[in-house]
């Protein structure tokens, strides 16, 4: 397909310049760079050319599929780097029993929240899990996802751990996203382990790991490092024999302790430590001079009334953020990234600019699709979000109670349009 879109309002996160970093970091993420009253150009899959209306190609115009954006923003799809949207089913019983007191850690121990979605997943047919993560994904799409990263993790056997991989695969080629996948076979410690916790970190590399290389179903490993979960020496061990199958690590850090999740991902060159609600000056610090993408979840901050993380902090020490939905059905029920964003802006007190930053440029990196995704390049593709007609660019986290998307585009194609708005 081809097509132009034109009296584009603003376009934003315009990148003219191949040579600029992968990620915006500090002061950067506050100033997007945008084009007025532009066209955007796009033809087999790909971004193709853009500019100001005064440069508009008429003639190529007459001949393909024009759009008019007049008094709507067009900007790159989200990119939500961090979810777990492949699971068995809701956990709401657990809702309520947080509701009446019972903690995350409490939950864990008495074998429910992650433990309990395995046990279900033992027993859920693959073509089930596929059917219901399709409608996920939709769901997602329609609020301007245009990549996700999905996790495995809710196995913790090596035939569960796979039957996850593989549904992954599956919704890659049935589902016009961008989708990457990660294993996560160190998510949490079986019970029939828990006496012996390194025994099960032993059947991780010894027998999934090797599994999942050989199939070639992940692109990256991740571990939960984190107090209850796996320890900075597990960690490491899992990382250490993951590189040596080409798997580069995206690490659960300091959701609910100082845990040295950061540091050890760092060491590993992580591209990205994701949750980070415990941390502090000493993670900062890590975290400058490395490539590793610090990566915020408000969504299970939020539902878990945990502390926040210090994006501010972060910010201002010249280190990038990505903001991540973490959907999954214990910590973060909603893959909705127009939501992240609000929370973004009003819990972690992020300008639009630097959240929307985080929902695109930078969660691309987190996910290795900076050079094809995340801003407006000509040769990226074209993954774009155009929206209904608001007021201005801030009006995007502002209005958190609606869905302020009219189109999207995946691949060059329409592939959601809310009807009201055509």
């Amino acid at each position: 397909m081809e097509i132009i879109l034109k009296n584009i309002k603003e376009l934003v996160l315009v990148d003219e310049h191949s040579e600029r970093p992968p990620f915006l970091a500090g002061p950067a993420m506050s100033d997007l760079p945008r084009l007025p009253q532009a066209w955007l150009h796009l033809r087999d899959g790909l971004i193709r050319g853009f500019g100001p209306m005064t440069t508009y190609p008429q003639e190529l115009a007459r001949e393909v599929m024009t759009i008019d954006t007049t008094d709507r923003y067009v900007l790159p799809a989200w990119c939500d780097s961090h979810t777990h949207l492949v699971f068995p089913a809701s956990r709401e019983q657990e809702y309520v029993d947080k509701i009446r007191g019972m903690s995350y850690e409490e939950i864990a121990r008495r074998g429910g929240g992650i433990l309990h979605s395995s046990r279900l997943m033992q027993e859920v047919p693959e073509e089930d899990l596929v059917e219901e993560a399709l409608a996920r994904l939709d769901e997602i799409i329609a609020y301007g996802t245009g990549a996700v990263e999905i996790k495995s993790g809710y196995g913790l056997t090596t035939e569960s751990e796979l039957k996850m991989l593989h549904v992954i695969r599956r919704l890659r080629e049935l589902s016009p996203l961008t989708i990457r996948a990660t294993f996560l076979g160190a998510h949490a410690v079986p019970m029939e382990y828990r006496g012996d916790p390194d025994r099960y970190v032993d059947l991780v590399l010894k027998e999934m790991l090797p599994e999942v290389a050989r199939q070639g179903l992940a692109d990256f490993v991740d571990v939960f490092c984190d107090t209850g979960f796996f320890t900075v020496e597990q960690t490491a061990r899992i990382l250490e024999t993951a590189a040596r199958y080409g798997l580069r690590p995206k690490i659960h850090a300091n959701e609910l302790d100082f845990s040295g999740g950061v540091q050890v991902g760092v060491q590993h060159q992580a591209l990205s430590v994701d949750h980070l609600e415990r941390s502090g000056e000493a993670e900062i610090q890590a975290l400058k001079g490395s490539r590793t993408m610090p990566t915020v979840l408000p969504g299970a901050a939020f539902f878990l009334n945990l502390p926040h993380a210090p994006v501010r902090d972060m910010i201002g020490a010249g280190l990038p953020v990505a903001l991540a939905s973490d959907y999954n059905p214990g910590s973060s029920p909603s893959g909705n990234m127009q939501l992240m964003l609000s929370m973004g802006c009003v819990t972690y007190r992020m300008l639009p600019d630097e959240a929307i930053a985080a929902c695109t440029l930078n969660g691309a990196y987190a996910m290795g699709l900076d050079d094809e995704l995340g801003s407006i390049r000509v040769g990226k593709k074209a993954n774009l979000i155009i929206t209904k007609k608001i007021p201005s660019l801030e009006y995007l986290p502002y209005a958190f109670g609606s869905n302020k998307v009219a189109t999207v585009i995946l691949n060059g194609e329409i592939v959601h349009q809310n009807k009201k708005c055509s």
